[in-house]
């Protein structure tokens, strides 16, 4: 497809960047943990239900909806609907807030990978604890915006190649290193003594409760809650990506093929993953090891390394290599979000934009941002965080403003921006829209009904599920638990949603009143 704000080289680059896209932070250290604490097996039965019935379709919707208007996400919902076109704005907002946190946590990949690096090259000299170094670097305000900016740098310089020539280009190559990086860590992880133990907190159902990794079983209704935003979250959905890439790509490329392969790569690379971290971890430090979050990472990992004598820097060198590949391919993802609004913003009044200006600005705004997140040090540097201890609420939200960042766009913007967006597709403009769009690649008709049923139903119902348990993620406390209250913002949005739709101009129009 001719377009001048650029085009994919070939598919398979649209689809490294893709599954780029999706593999990023949350699939190295969340997913793995949360497969563990929610019953293993039963854990993954459930999240590929929903990948497949709420995340396959969403996919498949937001590509088509790029492709189809050749616009970046705010362009694309002004054009298709006309009660729910500010959500677009949504989907910009998240992936720039989360580009605070994200840039941060890169600069602490750089980090640790010259940590270890200066540990393979001066063997013998003494070596700090996980523990030690995670609180040195945290408390370190300067060194951390300095990782943070050099982390910034290296997305510009891909950005600024644009979608065939920068990022498709770094893809082509991360995405095969990121695999052969995986393989490596997972055979050595393995090889571990008392890696079996790891194996059956990750596999085997009411593990983690027998063997002491957590005090009790999830409910049903906690493991669905879970499993949806780890799939939701991990897929890159209702952040922008999709859409934006998908304005890229060719009409003759097949959307229902490239939805199922993201689905499915994500998937894989996340039990790899899992595969790779948790056995080292338990077989190092048992129920005791952290196995989630930043310190699952930048603690429990590395004093797993330490353990391996002086070859274990070289495994830290090709871990934090792999963990910072697939940050970047994420970060590139939602920067280009961003800079193809000011694009597409520019063509509208006739202009042609400057890619690398643009880009430049862009990465300057996410830095002040970040700088912010940087000095804060999660919560190490008494830096002062919204909302904190406020109306006598403490929770997880406002402990520092990298969790006060991640509430605004993972916990509230994105699992909203999904909600309307099935509905204004489902029940506004109709399933046929996108579907006429997906038809130009040359799909099976099965996913006629397919769609339709899961964007009009499924997705919806699925979604204000998971937007109730984001809000008492986030919002319940040791006190007071604010599951209910999430729930019932779930269940307004939907029924505000429809009635917005039922009453839209543009369905009217397309049921002949």
């Amino acid at each position: 497809m001719s377009n001048e704000r650029g085009s994919w080289g070939s598919n398979i680059g649209f689809l490294l960047a893709a599954i780029g896209s999706a593999v990023g932070l949350g699939n190295i250290w969340g997913f793995p943990y949360k497969m563990g604490k929610s019953g293993g097996f039963t854990f993954l039965l459930i999240y590929l239900l929903l990948a497949i019935f709420v995340g396959f379709s969403i996919m498949m919707a937001e590509l088509a909806m790029g492709r189809r208007t050749g616009k970046g996400t705010i362009g694309a919902y002004k054009e298709l609907t006309s009660r729910f076109k500010w959500v677009g704005w949504l989907a910009v907002f998240a992936p720039f807030v989360i580009m605070s946190f994200y840039s941060v946590l890169g600069g602490y990949c750089i980090e640790y990978m010259a940590l270890n690096l200066s540990n393979l090259a001066f063997a013998g000299a003494e070596v700090k604890t996980g523990a030690d170094l995670f609180g040195a670097m945290l408390t370190n305000p300067f060194g951390c915006v300095m990782f943070t900016l050099l982390f910034m740098i290296i997305c510009y310089l891909i950005n600024r190649g644009g979608i065939s020539g920068g990022i498709e280009k770094f893809n082509n190559v991360g995405m095969p290193a990121l695999f052969v990086m995986l393989v490596i860590i997972i055979i050595r992880s393995l090889t571990l003594p008392g890696a079996v133990e790891g194996l059956k907190f990750m596999f085997v159902p009411g593990y983690a409760v027998e063997a002491g990794f957590i005090e009790s079983a999830p409910s049903i209704g906690s493991v669905m809650a879970t499993a949806g935003g780890q799939m939701f979250f991990s897929l890159s959905l209702a952040m922008g990506v999709m859409i934006t890439y998908g304005s890229y790509l060719g009409k003759k490329e097949n959307l229902v093929k490239n939805a199922a392969v993201i689905v499915f790569a994500d998937t894989v690379v996340a039990l790899m993953a899992g595969l790779a971290v948790i056995p080292a971890a338990v077989a190092t430090y048992g129920p005791s090891a952290a196995l989630s979050g930043p310190k699952l990472l930048f603690i429990t990992l590395q004093d797993v390394f330490q353990t391996m004598g002086s070859v274990g820097s070289l495994f830290g060198v090709i871990f934090y290599l792999l963990v910072l590949v697939a940050a970047i391919s994420s970060a590139i993802s939602l920067v280009e979000v961003v800079v193809t609004f000011f694009m597409d913003r520019a063509a509208a009044k006739g202009k042609t934009g400057s890619r690398s200006r643009v880009v430049l600005l862009v990465c300057l705004a996410i830095m002040v941002e970040a700088t912010i997140v940087a000095v804060d040090g999660l919560g190490s540097n008494g830096v002062w965080v919204p909302f904190q201890n406020s109306l006598g609420v403490v929770g997880s939200f406002n402990d520092c403003w990298l969790d006060f960042m991640d509430c605004l766009s993972e916990g509230l913007a994105m699992p909203l921006g999904a909600l309307l967006m099935s509905i204004m597709v489902g029940w506004e403009i109709g399933s046929k829209t996108v579907l006429e769009e997906i038809h130009q690649g040359n799909s099976v008709k099965w996913v006629d009904g397919f769609l339709t049923f899961c964007l009009m139903f499924v997705v919806p119902l699925a979604m204000a599920f998971i937007l109730g348990g984001q809000i008492g993620d986030y919002f319940s406390t040791s006190e007071r638990s604010m599951y209910g209250v999430g729930y019932g913002v779930g269940a307004f949005v939907v029924v505000a949603a429809w009635l917005a739709a039922f009453t839209s101009p543009k369905r009217k129009a397309r049921k002949g009143k």
